[in-house]
């Protein structure tokens, strides 16, 4: 339950307060959905996540207020928007995606709509998040490792990270269904090496997983002496309550599907092959590898040109 402390307190700028919030809007929007007129009055903008679950009503007046062309801050509402995403704000990003309104640049108005998980396309709309989300089970024993693969870099087994095959489990086959992804999909990046930038793989239906030279070595890196995993969640577990449910934080925490749970910025992460925004798979929580893990694997996935993306985000 939302308390009044807490709802003043983040209208007091509070971070705390805010995360509480946010948290809550991610497993229990109901919850938050009646103080979110309140919140937006008082100019409470980020997390635009909170929002979700906003009034159809609300979402209409913000259009009108962008449309306008008149609010200093128009252009401050396209994440809320973008995240709320009730069907007038769909079809303004539809007109927004050719013709932005005042004060918003087009890059602005694809950037929001894909940090909220769909895109606006020429024949309707690609989502690039899945609609539902499954826990995945952290499991004893070492990580399980690709020995026939190496890290070119450190020269370390490369971590099978997630393999999961959508013909043999329908949860499987549920989470990644907005990728077009159908087989088995194993990644399989370097546990350390894939810290410092995108790591990303050639992949196959049958579990097949190869490094690909679009991963890019930065001039400053100097890899370590090579590493093997330690536990990793290799089993997909119940489904969250919500698609959002996952978190990059805490035990427990891994999910396929869903949402991201960014520790930093959102990336909008494009296939160097076609361009194309990737579709979000899941992420791997530090937390779950190890007493001592932190940071978070994000997943992503462009089926058409078989290429996986890793990116890892650590506070």
């Amino acid at each position: 339950m939302l308390s009044a402390e807490t709802l003043a307190a983040a209208i007091d700028d509070d971070a705390d307060a805010i995360d509480d919030i946010a948290a809550l809007a991610a497993t229990h929007p109901h919850e938050v959905a009646p103080h979110l007129p309140r919140l937006l009055d008082a100019g409470l903008l980020w997390p635009p996540q909170i929002y979700r679950p906003l009034d159809e009503d609300t979402q209409r007046a913000l259009v009108a207020r962008i449309e306008a062309g008149t609010d200093p801050a128009a252009a401050q509402f396209l994440d809320v928007l973008a995240f709320a995403r009730g069907a007038d704000a769909e079809r303004a990003f539809r007109r927004w995606r050719d013709e932005p309104p005042a004060g918003c640049a087009a890059a602005a108005v694809e950037r929001s709509t894909i940090e909220a998980g769909w895109l606006v396309t020429g024949d309707g709309i690609r989502e690039l998040q899945a609609a539902v989300a499954y826990e995945l089970v952290p499991g004893g024993g070492d990580a399980p490792v690709d020995d026939d693969a190496h890290c070119p870099w450190c020269g370390a087994p490369l971590w099978v990270a997630l393999d999961v095959d959508t013909e043999a489990d329908e949860r499987v086959a549920a989470a990644p269904a907005h990728t077009g992804w159908s087989g088995r999909l194993r990644v399989t990046p370097c546990l350390v090496c894939s810290c410092v930038g995108p790591s990303f793989f050639r992949v196959a239906s049958d579990g097949g997983a190869a490094w690909s030279p679009h991963t890019r070595k930065p001039d400053w890196y100097t890899p370590g002496p090579p590493e093997r995993p330690g536990t990793v969640p290799p089993a997909v577990g119940p489904a969250r309550a919500t698609p959002h449910g996952a978190s990059a934080w805490g035990k427990g925490g891994s999910t396929l599907g869903g949402s991201p749970d960014w520790i930093q910025d959102p990336h909008d992460m494009r296939c160097p092959e076609c361009g194309s925004p990737m579709s979000y798979v899941g992420l791997v929580g530090g937390a779950d590898l190890g007493e001592y893990g932190e940071g978070a694997w994000y997943v992503f996935l462009d089926a058409p040109c078989g290429l996986v993306a890793v990116e890892y985000q650590q506070s």
